[in-house]
């Protein structure tokens, strides 16, 4: 009997020990390994103590795009979180950077975890409580349930967690959660175009002086002239610290299909608008673009020399181009019209009308006004200058160039205004295109005799643009600067100068271009920016 029992408490002991040591192995690898928590069932959560859902959300994420969830549990994702950030993310110049990028709604983050494989669950509502559901990695679930023993798996969740894209932080750029913070990229500095050097370029120009006669005045061809030498043609501007994008018509009317770029100034603006329409077409005449000026209020009028612009469509890609005549950028208005010699109120804060009609059907706007600033215009046109409504009787706006600043600043502050309303509409004020008469003006023996490239210098490495009333006007604005000012300073030679068609002695035009010529290199800016 007492054999029996001890022989039957030696093969009890066996048992009980083997048993137990299983079970302390099973306990310990229940613990230790991921594999075994896929026991634990889907609503099992994980709290975190105040300790740790205090650190959940780290302001200051590391540059290796980590996401902090818990003191010791770093969650790395390093792929094809991209086209998450395009979705979920404000765009990078939104306002939305600042404080609202802290706060993502918990649905949004958990959303776009899930996508990667995560599933992170986050409680708005209890600040020191917040808790993880899922830990869902390659399709095995993890039950963190101690910050220790968070820590000790984290270098396993690293390396499961590597193939599936980058940061969370780059997910939720511009975006938030609950607090949740992370990096946003830098965005790329914005180029200054203004700033370069001019250097010779043999693939120039882009189009025939000669052949571009559907869309080139003569009088600005200086192929047709007496000039004989174009070198001139064989320059193109590299600006300093980028690279400017390389203009081809068919991709300019790809980007703008279905849109209307519009130039509306002086005759400076003409030219910039012939310059594109030669640019666009290599100077080849084009049979299907069609006339669409009416379409716009441009028509000629009884006893004009020409029309007040002109509009033209491609019909391949839907894209019109067009020119309003303003060269001061006022509304002009007849006093007394039944008098056909009557005297017109320039309004200076009043937006030309045709702006304030067709502002609607524009996508691009370049505006300019410089030259026609000057008391011998203003008496000549019969201009009399308003302001509120009724004649100016300030003597300091009366000034000239003050008159001009003030226009400057109020087209562009009501064009600021209208982008709102027209989120698809782009704005660009061109600043003045420089002078070069040497010796006096056009009517009293000035000149530009200078034929030679770059002469006077070709390189231009100012920050700040030479038309300070233009930046000053633009400067906290939605509308963009296209500054061409102090490049365009050091191309005397490509004006028109003593070359002419008609070669009249004694008058020379150091205002305008030739073209082929500087004017390309303003649209090869504007195309770069658009």
């Amino acid at each position: 009997m007492k054999g029996c029992f001890y022989g039957l408490k030696g093969k009890h002991l066996s048992l009980v020990t083997i048993v137990l040591l299983c079970t302390t192995i099973l306990i310990w690898g229940w613990k230790k390994t991921p594999i075994l928590t896929g026991l634990v069932p889907p609503q099992t959560r994980l709290h975190l103590g105040p300790e740790i859902t205090d650190d959940f959300v780290d302001n200051n994420v590391p540059s290796e795009q980590e996401i902090d969830v818990g003191k010791g549990v770093t969650t790395f994702v390093r792929k094809d979180t991209v086209k998450e950030e395009l979705q979920l993310g404000a765009p990078p110049d939104s306002e939305q950077n600042s404080d609202k990028s802290e706060e993502i709604s918990s649905d949004i983050a958990s959303n776009q975890v899930e996508k990667n494989g995560i599933l992170t669950s986050v409680s708005k509502e209890r600040e020191k409580h917040k808790q993880v559901q899922e830990a869902e990695i390659d399709g095995k679930v993890v039950d963190v349930r101690q910050k220790e023993k968070a820590e000790e798996n984290n270098a396993d969740v690293q390396k499961q967690n590597g193939e599936i894209g980058t940061s969370l932080g780059s997910a939720y750029a511009n975006t938030s959660v609950d607090k949740l913070t992370t990096h946003t990229q830098t965005p790329a500095p914005v180029c200054n175009y203004a700033k370069g050097k001019w250097v010779v370029d043999h693939k120039k120009p882009l189009y025939s002086g000669h052949g571009c006669k559907q869309w080139l005045s003569s009088m600005w061809s200086c192929r047709k002239t007496q000039r004989t030498d174009f070198a001139y043609e064989k320059v193109s501007w590299q600006p300093k610290d980028c690279q400017m994008e390389e203009f081809e018509g068919s991709k300019f009317l790809k980007r703008m299909q279905h849109k209307t770029l519009a130039f509306v100034g002086d005759s400076l603006g003409r030219q910039q608008f012939q310059s594109l329409m030669c640019m666009i077409t290599g100077g080849k005449e084009r049979h299907d673009v069609i006339d669409v000026g009416p379409e716009y209020g441009i028509v000629q009028a009884r006893g004009d020399l020409r029309p007040g612009g002109w509009a033209y469509r491609f019909p391949s890609t839907n894209t019109t181009i067009l020119y309003y005549w303003s060269s001061t950028l006022c509304d002009l208005e007849p006093i007394d019209p039944s008098n056909p010699t009557t005297d017109y109120a320039m309004h200076l804060d009043r937006p030309p009308a045709f702006l304030r009609q067709y502002i609607h059907k524009l996508n691009i706007l370049v505006l300019n006004t410089g030259h026609h600033w000057n008391r011998g215009k203003l008496k000549a046109n019969r201009w009399v200058m308003h302001l509120r409504g009724v004649p100016n009787t300030d003597r300091k706006i009366a000034v000239i160039w003050k008159a001009k600043n003030v226009t400057v600043h109020s087209i562009i502050n009501w064009v600021n205004s209208q982008l709102p309303k027209y989120p698809g509409l782009k704005a660009f004020y061109r600043t003045i295109s420089p002078r070069h008469f040497v010796g006096g003006e056009w009517n009293t023996g000035g000149s530009c005799d200078n034929t030679t490239p770059m002469s006077i210098g070709k390189e231009v490495l100012q920050d700040v643009s030479s038309d300070t009333d233009a930046a000053g006007a633009a400067k906290g604005t939605g509308v963009k600067l296209l500054d061409i000012t102090a490049l365009s300073q050091v191309r005397d030679e490509g004006h028109m100068s003593r070359f002419s068609i008609t070669a009249k002695p004694g008058v020379q035009d150091c205002l305008h271009w030739c073209l082929p010529g500087v004017p390309d290199t303003w649209n090869e800016i504007l195309f770069a920016q658009i």
